[in-house]
């Protein structure tokens, strides 16, 4: 891997002999500059990946570099050199874009962990940039992202069976986007120019779907005044969707496989016989095979729909595609909203990398939404991953019991609860004042107002004005 450059600002010959010495030992290309007026002229010619800045200067200060860095480079992160005396501003600076800084004299130690973290946070903004290009080469018009081998194949072979009429079973957990997937078939299909219609078996009961599916005749039942087309009848000469299909009744398990087996059907309240001809993609998260041999789903209807199978892959198995989603995700989201993407600092990818998405794609598109949502920086950091993945990880009770029980997810259990009775504890010291409380935490009031959120504790007092 290329090395990576590190720029030093510093009107002290001895400050920037020192950052190089160290700098350059630990494999670091290293420039220093004396005259921070010539910084756009050195910058330009070096190109560096890091710019490590002293606060204080003749002619041009630290937050001069940092305007200037900014504008030439926004992902390429700046760090602060200040004495204890001016800690405020550079503070200060931070907020105005700067990445770190660090208070002189400092250590070797101090110096390296700090462009260390630096130098990792420009390699994956970096990364993100070709990510962009590759979301371009990866996103058609199917909207499915892709890079991993995995999934690469499945929709290799997806596309390929499309131009044909065979019935499709997509299985696969939820949230993996399997009518993503029958949206392509259906795209890459000779019924591209019909109708695609959706139906979600599980939403409705039962008298209700069979209305829906087969439509009805006037006065067929109590509340019929008129004739209504079904979703079937919808769909003719294109593809319908049926989601869920494991949910279906015994009743009308019999009759979807009558559709299939005459291309056929009748309204509810009607002997008429309409001609159908149309495609059918299923699609459900649970073990048909199992459902076949236990008596809950017929076996004729399951052959039927089973003509190919599709398979889709957990995000935790899908190598490769975690950065890819997520940026695509953020950008989405921040054009919706309006605002730069965020990005992904070092410490959160860890996380990120870490976490078992039980809830797979759709859990990390709106943990995307929310980050973009809550950012208010333009960086994701640990902090607000705490605050996104445990709002998206909540679950109900019947839910949360399927889940994995893996030792990172106990950890973070843990630690919630650790984190509960420590809040309430430092708020109660403090006569509930946020401020205080979060002074002695150790932490910004932004971080402490999201753990009285997650908490959902009552509301704390502020300092009067």
């Amino acid at each position: 891997m290329e090395r990576t450059r590190v720029l030093v600002i510093d009107d002290e010959p001895a400050m920037l002999e020192n950052c190089e010495r160290l700098l350059s030992r630990e494999g670091y290309e290293c420039s220093t500059l004396s005259e921070p007026l010539r910084f756009r002229e050195v910058a330009a010619a070096f190109d560096p990946g890091v710019i490590l800045t002293d606060l204080r200067m003749p002619g041009a200060d630290g937050m001069t570099i940092l305007a200037a860095g900014s504008a030439d480079d926004r992902s390429r992160p700046v760090i602060i050199m200040t004495a204890f005396a001016t800690v405020a501003s550079a503070v200060a600076a931070v907020r105005e874009g700067a990445f770190d800084y660090i208070t002189k004299p400092f250590t070797a130690d101090q110096l390296l962990v700090a462009v260390e973290r630096a130098a990792r946070y420009r390699e994956l903004s970096v990364e993100n940039r070709s990510l962009r290009r590759q979301v371009a080469r990866t996103q058609g018009s199917d909207g499915i992202l892709g890079a991993s081998r995995v999934m690469t194949r499945l929709l290799e072979q997806a596309a390929h069976v499309a131009p044909t009429d065979a019935n499709v079973l997509i299985t696969g957990e939820s949230g993996t986007g399997k009518e993503l997937v029958a949206l392509l078939i259906h795209a890459h299909s000779l019924r591209h120019d019909r109708p695609f219609v959706p139906v979600d078996c599980a939403a409705m009961p039962e008298g209700l779907l069979e209305s829906e599916l087969f439509g009805h005749e006037r006065g067929a039942f109590t509340g019929a005044v008129q004739r209504r087309e079904g979703l079937l009848a919808q769909a003719n000469g294109g593809t319908v969707f049926l989601d869920e299909i494991a949910e279906l009744s015994t009743v009308l398990q019999s009759k979807l496989l009558r559709v299939l087996e005459q291309r056929q059907m009748r309204r509810v309240g009607d002997s008429r016989l309409i001609d159908l001809d149309i495609r059918v993609v299923a699609a459900t998260n649970r073990d048909l095979e199992r459902a076949v041999a236990d008596g809950s789903f017929r076996g004729d209807l399951y052959y039927r729909l089973n003509v190919v199978h599709f398979n889709l892959p957990p995000l935790r198995a899908r190598e490769g595609d975690l950065p890819l989603l997520l940026h695509a995700f953020l950008e989405e989201f921040a054009c919706t909203a309006r605002r730069r993407v965020p990005t992904v600092t070092p410490d959160a990818w860890a996380i990120l990398e870490r976490h078992t998405w039980p809830g797979n794609v759709r859990e990390l598109r709106n943990a995307a939404q929310r980050l973009v949502v809550l950012d208010d920086d333009g960086r994701i950091t640990a902090e607000d991953l705490d605050g996104a993945l445990h709002h998206i990880m909540r679950a109900p009770e019947s839910e949360s019991a399927q889940w994995p029980s893996s030792y990172s997810e106990a950890q973070d259990e843990a630690l919630r609860d650790f984190r509960g009775a420590y809040v309430r504890r430092l708020l109660d010291a403090h006569g509930g004042n946020v401020s205080h409380a979060a002074v002695a935490a150790g932490v910004s009031r932004r971080t402490m107002h999201r753990w009285l959120a997650d908490l959902n504790g009552p509301a704390a007092k502020e300092p009067a004005s």
